[in-house]
């Protein structure tokens, strides 16, 4: 059962009364897709985000604006970069029988062979794209990167057979890598005595 969000429709404002909606405690957003124009809304900060913790940000949400309801997903959310509070919300309506494509993020577990013998573990790329009924949109994708040791790699190729989604980034799509410990320091010191025992030995 999704979470009911109460929103409000609102007219398009400008930046000052934008910035008034926000200090009473309200998220301006747009709603638009499924049998849906795109409708300037009016949400609660507090309760979404309240949704947000209890539901996770792939959750579909019953918005219920001004009595009539329907099903969305979140598209974008915008954040003050240094308060890191909510500052625009756009949402997706849709129709619960039909896939549609949403991005996930890919959560590593395990621990890398290749790390724990000093190999630098990266994640290139943290999400993934999927196709998949709103109800079963999930809230990451795990990957076990137990087995990987340095030089190592790991892409989309390598999950795809394993996965109960349809992905839809191309199997060369990097999500691991493993690479050999850097030597610098010791190629760094190895140059610094030699200099040291040239200028020894010219005395």
């Amino acid at each position: 059962m999704s979470t009911v969000v109460h929103a409000k429709k609102r007219k398009v404002e400008n930046h000052s009364a934008l910035t008034e909606l926000r200090q009473r405690g309200f998220v301006p957003a747009v709603v638009y897709g499924y049998k849906t124009e795109a409708t300037p809304i009016t949400i609660n900060a507090r309760e979404y985000e309240k949704a947000l913790r209890l539901d996770g940000k792939n959750s579909i949400v019953t918005l219920e604006i001004d009595g009539e309801k329907l099903n969305a997903v979140l598209n974008e959310a915008q954040k003050c970069a240094l308060k890191g509070t909510l500052v625009h919300l756009d949402f997706l309506a849709v129709n619960m029988s039909d896939a549609l494509e949403v991005s996930v993020p890919v959560n590593l577990t395990g621990d890398s062979l290749g790390a724990k013998e000093g190999g630098i573990l990266q994640q290139p790329n943290r999400e993934v794209t999927i196709k998949v009924k709103p109800s079963d949109i999930p809230e990451s994708i795990e990957v076990d990167i137990s087995t990987l040791e340095i030089g190592d790699t790991l892409a989309v190729g390598d999950i795809r057979s394993t996965s109960t989604f349809e992905i839809l980034d191309t199997d060369d799509f990097l999500l691991v890598t493993v690479s050999a410990p850097t030597v610098e320091t010791e190629s760094t010191e190895v140059d610094e005595k030699a200099t040291s025992e040239e200028i020894i030995g010219a005395r």
